[in-house]
C-alpha cells in the first residue's frame, strides 16, 4: 500500500502562522496536523504502508525533513515531490506520478477526521464521506442500494445528496487511476479552470469502476484559526495526554485537562487549560490560558488569553484576550 499526500497550498487563510511554516506542520495537540493524518490513515489500513509521498510546494528543507520524519516513524519511506503550480487536485496527485501504480490511498492534508473506518482492499475505490448540513458548499455523491456511487455532483445549489466529499480516496490500481488523471491533462479538460480529480472518477465510474463510501463520524478543518483550535479541542479530547510528564516544571500552577505539554515547559503561578497545546521551551508566568495553541520557545508572563495561537519564539506580556501572533511576535501591554 502506498499513500499520496497532497499539501502544495499557501494556506492564506492561517497567516500569520503559515508565512514561516507551512501549514500541514502547524502543530495541533501537539503534533503537525498531517502527522495525525499519517498516523490516522495508517491506523486504518490493514496492509502495511510501505511509502509515502508528499506533495509540496518549496517549504524548505527543514520542513522536507520533518516530512521525510513522519514516514520514517511509521517505518515507510518518505518521498518529496513539488507541485510548481496551482492547477488542481488531479495535477497534485500527477506530480507524485512515479507511485500510482498498485493499491493506492489519496489523502488531503488538511482532511483529519474521527471514525473507526478500515480500507476493504476488495473494493475497486473508496470515498471517505460525512453528511453535512449544507451540502452546497461541498462535492457531493449520490449511492445506489448498493452503497456504490451512481453520481458526482460539484456544490448543488438543489439538494440531491448530503454525503459530502472530505478528501480521502482508495483505489486498487493506482496505475488505471493515472491514467485517467493524464487524460485530463492531455486534453486540457478543466473545471473551474483546474483538473479535478472527481473529473476522473467520473469517467472511471462510467467505465465500470464501482466506488463504495466509507463514512467518518467527524471531519475537522483547519482551515483557518477558528476551526483549527476547534480541531486542537476535539483532539485533546480524544487522544488526550494521558498525564504530564515528569519533566514539566510546574510550580504553584494548576493544569486543567485535557491539554498537551511538551516535555520541556514551564509554568509558574499560572492556571493552564483546558484545551491548551504547549510546544517545547515554553515559559508561562502569573497566566491564565485556556483553549488555545502556543508553540515551541514563547514567553508568557501576566497574561489572560483564551481562543488564541501564538506560534514560535513569541514574547507576550501584560496582555489579555483572543490573540493571533506569527512567529518571533512581540507584545507588550
Amino acid at each position: 500500500m502506498k499513500l499520496i499526500i497532497p499539501m502544495a497550498g499557501a494556506g492564506k487563510r492561517m497567516r500569520p502562522h503559515t508565512l514561516t511554516v507551512p501549514k500541514p506542520l502547524i502543530p495541533v495537540a501537539g503534533k503537525p496536523m498531517v502527522q495525525h493524518l499519517v498516523e490516522d490513515i495508517c491506523a486504518m489500513s490493514k496492509e502495511k504502508i510501505e511509502e509515502i509521498g508528499f506533495v509540496i510546494g518549496h517549504f524548505g528543507k527543514e520542513a522536507e525533513k520533518n516530512l521525510l520524519s513522519i514516514a520514517e516513524q511509521m517505518g515507510a519511506k518518505g518521498r518529496i515531490y513539488y507541485q510548481e503550480e496551482a492547477l488542481g487536485t488531479a495535477h497534485a496527485v500527477l506530480c507524485a506520478s512515479d507511485m500510482l501504480s498498485g493499491k493506492i490511498i489519496v489523502a488531503f492534508s488538511d482532511t483529519l477526521f474521527r471514525g473507526q473506518v478500515t480500507i476493504d482492499d476488495k473494493e475497486e475505490g473508496i470515498i471517505w464521506v460525512q453528511k453535512v448540513a449544507d451540502p452546497k458548499a461541498f462535492g457531493v455523491v449520490k449511492l445506489d442500494k448498493n452503497n456504490h456511487i451512481t453520481d458526482f455532483v460539484e456544490k448543488p445549489q438543489e439538494f440531491v445528496s448530503d454525503l459530502a466529499i472530505i478528501g480521502i480516496y482508495y483505489f486498487n490500481d493506482g496505475a488505471y487511476l493515472k491514467k485517467e488523471m493524464q487524460y485530463l491533462l492531455d486534453n486540457n479538460l478543466k473545471e473551474k479552470g483546474e483538473y479535478q480529480i472527481t473529473n476522473a472518477l467520473e469517467n472511471m465510474k462510467k467505465k465500470g469502476t464501482k466506488f463504495s463510501v466509507a463514512q467518518v463520524s467527524e471531519w475537522l478543518d483547519c482551515g483557518n484559526k477558528e476551526a483549527t483550535l476547534f480541531t486542537n479541542k476535539r483532539m485533546l479530547e480524544t487522544k488526550p495526554q494521558k498525564k504530564v510528564p515528569a519533566s514539566v516544571k510546574v510550580e504553584n500552577s494548576t493544569v486543567v485537562q485535557p491539554c498537551y505539554l511538551h516535555e520541556d515547559v514551564i509554568i509558574k503561578d499560572s492556571v493552564v487549560g483546558p484545551y491548551v497545546a504547549i510546544g517545547m521551551g515554553t515559559v508561562i508566568e502569573n497566566s491564565t490560558i485556556t483553549d488555545s495553541i502556543v508553540q515551541n520557545n514563547c514567553n508568557i508572563k501576566n497574561a489572560k488569553i483564551s481562543g488564541s495561537m501564538l506560534g514560535n519564539n513569541v514574547q507576550f506580556s501584560d496582555g489579555s484576550g483572543n490573540v493571533n501572533l506569527g512567529d518571533y511576535s512581540q507584545f507588550k501591554g
